[in-house]
């Protein structure tokens, strides 16, 4: 499947009516810019609750998690050996990762798309979504997910141009380290291998396919493993939401799920995501490129949509299809000028306002302050406050996480059940405060719980609280134990 070549020729942006200035020269310095201000972000920004938990986990790596599988570990594990204990070395690789990504990306579709301006396209509508010009800035598994899915396409792609069954081993391989990232990856690897026994070429290079299965296996054992051993327990909790269902709420389930869209691929991305589908699908049965794109991008999106039946999707979710959904829009040969320019405007304003703050926005407002600003200040208040001797205990491991990352001497401990998959030791906390939201009714028996310390101890922006806790007083029976955090 070839693309109409822009009259000016493949190596110029025609479609921003930018002359006389190289195509090539032009994408990495953009891209180069994106990086950095996306390192500089990581770098100001404050840790948020999941991010500590994960960096917890980095300090204890491990083949999987009960919430994910364990790239994401090993991502901070590397960042923090590079950079330090701090949010930069927590986050430093999911940069890095989008601009190596967005190359490789751009590889994927000179080769499937036949042009180097199609793969610049698809490059770019990927860069100017929410979710990577703000998540490559954040320590979480879609960051991986999203660069091993791109390195999947541009495997795929040299399949196309080359034919070599060899490249069925790299392409499995990278599904492999997606699936490490994520388990939804195993949903584009399931659209390939509709691609693979649909095509009759692909069909005929069967001893390579099985090669890409066993790299893939390969890949995925030591989760597989570890789940083997810990009585499935994260394939149980991510796949167990599949058999909900709750026909009822589908309306309010699916509007959820394409406002969740238009919100972080942002509006006109979006639309050409879906335009780039569409199109793809009704050339599908004469062109095998356009086959691949839709079974990459259908298979998530019935299941995304089916799930919607049962209960809510989340929005980073679909994020898995996004990379094929690029190209599948770049195959159109629209221009993509007009959404570039919003994506990357947005992308910009809300990265200036998360470095600067230049409009003072209330608490309520400010999105990313909700989930980044003061948590070393509370941490410091909580731990003033604290008699010397008491241990801290707090119910919610987001919490849990993010108090132990600004207060590592302080003893903390938590009853949360996830702590027992991170292999933590149980003790009794002795003399302790319980820290709840204000809020929040405490979840421990009754007979355990004191009365309330003196002052409420807040988040704040620009003095305004953002959340605000309190502290009871516990006491733990002899024989109650608890995890105790790293």
């Amino acid at each position: 499947m070839r693309l109409p070549q822009p009259s000016s020729g493949a190596d110029t942006f025609s479609f921003w009516h930018v002359r006389d200035v190289s195509a090539t020269r032009l994408f990495w310095l953009l891209l180069t810019c994106l990086t950095a201000l996306r390192l500089a972000l990581a770098a100001r920004l404050g840790l948020t609750p999941d991010e500590a938990y994960y960096w917890l986990w980095s300090r204890h790596l491990q083949p999987g998690y009960l919430d994910h599988p364990p790239m994401i570990a090993l991502w901070i594990r590397v960042g923090t050996a590079l950079c330090g204990e701090n949010p930069l070395g927590i986050r430093l690789l999911g940069p890095l990762s989008a601009f190596v990504g967005s190359g490789v990306l751009a590889a994927a579709g000179r080769d499937l798309l036949g042009s180097r301006a199609a793969g610049y396209r698809a490059a770019l509508l990927l860069n100017a979504t929410l979710m990577l010009g703000l998540g490559a800035a954040t320590a979480t598994p879609d960051t991986p997910l999203v660069f091993f899915i791109a390195l999947a396409l541009w495997a795929l792609g040299r399949l196309y141009r080359t034919g070599h069954s060899l490249w069925w081993i790299a392409i499995g391989l990278c599904f492999g380290l997606a699936f490490d990232s994520k388990y939804t990856a195993v949903l584009p690897a399931f659209g390939c291998g509709l691609w693979a026994l649909s095509t009759p070429e692909r069909r005929k290079q069967w001893l390579g396919l099985l090669g890409g299965v066993a790299a893939g296996m390969v890949a995925i054992a030591p989760v597989l493993f570890w789940n083997a051993t810990h009585h499935w327990a994260s394939f149980a909790k991510q796949g167990g939401r599949a058999g909900d269902w709750q026909p009822l709420r589908a309306l309010s389930f699916l509007g959820e799920l394409v406002g969740g869209q238009i919100g972080l691929a942002t509006p006109l991305v979006f639309l050409l995501f879906c335009v780039g589908i569409v199109w793809c699908i009704r050339r599908s049965r004469a062109e095998s490129v356009a086959r691949l794109l839709a079974c990459l991008c259908l298979v998530p999106v019935i299941v995304f949509v089916q799930h919607a039946f049962g209960g809510r999707v989340q929005a980073n979710w679909p994020v898995v299809l996004y990379p094929a959904a690029a190209l599948a829009a770049a195959s159109t040969g629209w221009r993509i000028g007009t959404a570039c320019a919003l994506g990357l405007t947005l992308t910009a304003l809300v990265t200036f306002q998360g470095l600067f703050s230049p409009l003072r926005l209330s608490a309520h407002h400010d999105v990313i302050a909700r989930q980044t600003a003061d948590w070393s200040g509370l941490a410091l208040r909580v731990r003033d406050a604290m008699p010397p001797g008491q241990s801290l205990i707090l119910g919610d491991y987001a919490l849990a996480a993010i108090m132990t990352y600004h207060d590592p001497t302080h003893p903390v401990f938590s009853y949360d059940q996830r702590w027992a998959y991170l292999d933590r030791e149980r003790q009794s906390p002795g003399p302790s405060l319980l820290l709840v939201r204000d809020s929040e009714k405490p979840d421990l028996p009754s007979s355990w719980l004191g009365a309330d310390r003196p002052g409420r101890f807040c988040r704040l922006l620009r003095g305004e609280p953002i959340l605000c806790y309190r502290l009871i007083s516990v006491t733990i029976p002899e024989r109650s134990t608890m995890f105790r955090l790293p």
